[in-house]
């Protein structure tokens, strides 16, 4: 067979962990009720969902782990380009969609915004800029997001960051080089932390490069997580260990204190998740939830911000009573999530598998 052309072998997807596939969902839902209340109270310790955030460290951590897993032992014979080809089809339908749905809620948000103050030409180039994943931090109004129209593209551009470097070096060191690399990135997380007071960086034009610390140690961490085979056999099962994770996420926010709490949080409890996640024994009970969960966590991340824009400007101009506040945010997770479903199955997956039929 022609080296251009993958074999079915090789591009055959592996058995999933389960558990971590359901954390995965945990994760996404706890950012989107970050995002919910980080738009309506501006103080974080009065926002129960204060470290919602740090789901974009344990989703770069999880991402460690599953591509060094996915990829380690065959990336040598699909090849650097196949691999590029297998992590477009995975992530960028959704980056197309939630520049899109960014877009609309941009142009024709029924509470607010400033359209007006934008040109045509300059519209257009901020769509662009969000469909190749290219940081154009320009809009004032929405605090200079990397990714104006969809704000959680800029975890996305780290990612592709991350898979570029693993394709073109890590997926070539051995375990001792990951150790070095992981302990000065795990410095530079520090720094940042110490530097700004918290690691909740990386998302806008005057913290861009605390992205690249975040991504740098939590990407590697997976890594090793897998590469020492740091999975601990255990009973919590989906619900024990997801409690865990979700504990990081309420964990209250104390300015005197996040420049160290945050970053062990990072080092140590996130790769702890993820080898007790994939070692944790899944009941029957839990399987379909799992993946439901999974399945729907990346639609979800991706496609809710063009809500909590207009749900930032509906709080300014409404000003909701608490009992509204609360009703509102209740019943958006719940639309948001099943739009997330719709999604998947009417776009996402059609698309992708459309995509890798075409590639076979």
């Amino acid at each position: 067979m022609s080296t251009n052309q993958p074999t079915p072998g090789i591009l055959k997807t592996k058995k999933h962990y389960e558990i971590l596939d359901g954390l995965r969902g945990i994760a996404a839902l706890s950012v989107v009720a970050f995002h919910f209340m980080e738009m309506a109270i501006a103080d974080y310790k009065d926002n129960f969902m204060a470290h919602g955030f740090l789901a974009v460290d344990f989703f770069f951590c999880l991402s460690g782990f599953v591509i060094a897993y996915a990829y380690d032992d065959r990336i040598g014979k699909m090849g650097v380009g196949e691999f590029f080809k297998s992590r477009i089809i995975r992530l960028h339908p959704l980056v197309v969609l939630g520049s899109v749905l960014g877009l609309l809620a941009f142009l024709f948000d029924p509470f607010g915004g400033h359209p007006e103050l934008y040109s045509a030409g300059k519209i257009v180039l901020l769509f662009l800029c969000s469909i190749l994943m290219i940081p154009f931090p320009i809009v004032t109004e929405r605090s200079f997001n990397l990714f104006n129209l969809n704000a959680p593209a800029w975890s996305l551009f780290w990612e592709y960051v991350a898979n570029v470097v693993y394709a073109l070096v890590l997926c070539r060191l051995n375990r001792k080089w990951l150790v070095v690399l992981a302990v000065i990135s795990a410095v530079g997380l520090c720094f940042v932390a110490h530097r700004s007071g918290s690691v909740m960086g990386g998302w806008g034009k005057d913290s861009f490069w605390d992205g690249s610390a975040r991504i740098s140690y939590s990407f590697l961490a997976g890594m090793l997580v897998y590469r020492f085979n740091f999975i601990i056999k255990n009973k919590l099962g989906f619900v024990g260990v997801g409690a865990l994770l979700f504990l990081t996420f309420v964990m209250p926010f104390n300015k005197d204190w996040n420049w160290l709490t945050e970053p062990l949080v990072v080092l140590f409890y996130f790769p702890l998740i993820v080898s007790l996640g994939a070692g944790a024994t899944l009941t029957s009970g839990f399987k379909k939830l799992c993946n439901f969960s999974g399945n729907i966590s990346y639609p979800l991340y991706m496609t809710h911000y063009a809500v909590i824009w207009m749900w930032m400007n509906y709080y300014v101009s409404h000003k909701p009573s608490t009992t509204q506040f609360t009703s509102i945010v209740i019943v958006g997770m719940i639309l948001l999530t099943g739009f997330a479903y719709l999604v998947m199955v009417f776009y996402d997956t059609p698309v992708r598998r459309y995509l890798n039929n075409r590639r076979k």
